[in-house]
């Protein structure tokens, strides 16, 4: 006689940036021996890989493409499939700021932590009065590469590819031209031609862009000095 299936849980949630609920599951045993097995490897390939097979495994609702969600999506869907697998809290190491150097250890409630939008976001910037791009959010690949990269390359090359891969497309009142048509180095020779000003306007996008956000106040035990500590990112959460 066959053992018994153990009946395994599904849940639902609302993808930040469309607001379309779609179901996901827990991941199992086998699957977190392979990501933590991934995260201890500290290499970039293998934790990608681990994670868009978890986040696609557990992932319920048809149609969802993984490699096409904003990076908060991801964020926002990973930490809380890891919740329902081991636990609605996490304990997070913080350096308190006032000394820069004491670290304390608190836990959030994972229900607490949300997507922090920004009014002043936009995914169209205007370059001068005749161009305009349109931009597009990180990738996965990107997406692990700003998060659990450990390799301290050249930061200007890491910028410019970052930015490369996030434009969807430029155009003018008369032509389009869409980046995926265009190689790198074309991309790479169009933004060295900005001036400052402009530049400004594609780190505005990404300063402003959608994030996974809590700030959490924490107590100094040696200063007793009480601070508030602003937690991003999903490596933020891992900390």
């Amino acid at each position: 006689m066959p053992l018994p299936k153990i009946a395994t849980p599904v849940y639902e949630l609302e993808l930040p940036s469309t607001g379309d609920k779609i179901q996901y599951r827990p991941f199992l045993v086998k699957e977190e021996k392979v990501l933590v097995i991934a995260l201890e490897s500290e290499d970039t390939k293998q934790i990608t890989t681990a994670i868009k097979n978890v986040i696609k495994n557990c992932i319920q609702t048809k149609g969802i493409k993984v490699e096409n969600l904003p990076t908060f999506d991801i964020e926002f869907l990973f930490l809380n499939i890891r919740g329902k697998s081991v636990g609605e809290e996490i304990e997070v190491n913080i350096t308190c700021p006032d000394d820069g150097e004491t670290q304390v250890k608190h836990m959030i409630n994972l229900d607490d932590i949300h997507v922090q939008k920004n009014d002043e976001h936009t995914n169209q910037i205007k370059i001068d009065k005749n161009i305009m791009m349109e931009m597009k959010y990180p990738s996965l690949d990107q997406f692990i590469k700003n998060n659990f990269d450990f390799d301290d390359g050249n930061a200007m090359d890491q910028s410019f590819e970052l930015i490369g891969t996030c434009i969807d497309k430029i155009y003018t009142e008369d032509e389009v031209w869409a980046t995926e048509d265009c190689s790198k180095k074309e991309i790479t020779e169009f933004l060295e031609q900005m001036n400052s000003s402009q530049f400004k306007e594609i780190e505005k996008f990404f300063e402003t862009m959608p994030k996974l956000s809590h700030t959490i106040k924490v107590k100094n035990p040696n200063t007793k000095v009480v601070s508030d500590v602003v937690v991003e990112g999903l490596a933020g959460f891992f900390a």
